[in-house]
């Protein structure tokens, strides 16, 4: 924290500039000795002359805080400090009551997956079959098509994707209650998070998950952006 304090005095005597006395006495001996050497004549009028001089009207003295003031000071910084951690073990809070929610609503996306899973591959299965039979008219042999339909379902499989994604979910949020200076490893943590939902966005080739996938990724960006007040 870099901290600097101004000091602004009221505006009267006490603010006006002060003359360097000492230091007026000290070019008026230099001019009269110079006059007297050089036989120049003295200036007709002292006062500009000297006034002009350098460092007559500057600000030479330094001021330093007296004991008092020092603890007004201390004690009116350590207040405003204490202020500030309050503000930020609120909007600590705040953020992690979000982070909560949000990894629970893709949680609960996750989990509504499952029942169009079981659908889309009854619907893979019947789609080719329509087309081997009314489109194309040919007959087929019933056991290289399971081959080839299991082949393909496998290509669309998304066990693994969600498994990775509900590991990540429970490894951000017990990153999460590991303590302070986490935000990085959050954002690392939520963009894995956002390739697992991108994978299963891919693979779902069924309108219902794809749907729910948008949901996820509305969540996740969401978090993403929190992710930066964390740090």
């Amino acid at each position: 924290v870099d901290f600097s304090l101004w000091i602004e005095k009221k505006e009267g005597a006490e603010s006006a500039t002060p003359i360097n006395q000492a230091l007026v006495e000290g070019y008026y001996k230099q001019i009269l000795s110079i006059s007297e050497n050089l036989h120049i004549p003295v200036p007709a009028d002292w006062f500009q002359t000297l006034l002009r001089m350098p460092d007559v009207m500057s600000k030479t003295e330094i001021q330093e805080l007296s004991e008092e003031e020092w603890k007004t000071v201390h004690t009116t910084v350590l207040e405003a400090v204490g202020h500030l951690v309050d503000f930020r073990k609120q909007e600590g809070a705040a953020l992690e009551k979000k982070f909560r929610e949000k990894i629970a609503n893709i949680s609960s996306l996750l989990e509504s997956i499952a029942p169009y899973e079981k659908e889309r591959v009854e619907k893979v299965k019947e789609r080719i079959t329509d087309a081997l039979e009314k489109t194309l008219n040919v007959d087929y042999d019933k056991n290289r098509l399971e081959q080839e339909l299991i082949y393909y379902i496998e290509k669309l499989d998304v066990n693994e994707e969600k498994q990775r994604l509900g590991n990540h979910l429970k490894y951000f949020i017990s990153t999460l209650e590991s303590g302070s200076g986490q935000g990085k490893k959050l954002g690392f943590i939520a963009q894995e998070m956002g390739r697992e939902i991108n994978t299963l966005g891919s693979k779902s080739n069924h309108a219902e998950m794809q749907k729910i996938v948008v949901q996820m990724k509305d969540e996740l960006e969401q978090i993403k952006e929190q992710v930066l007040n964390v740090m």
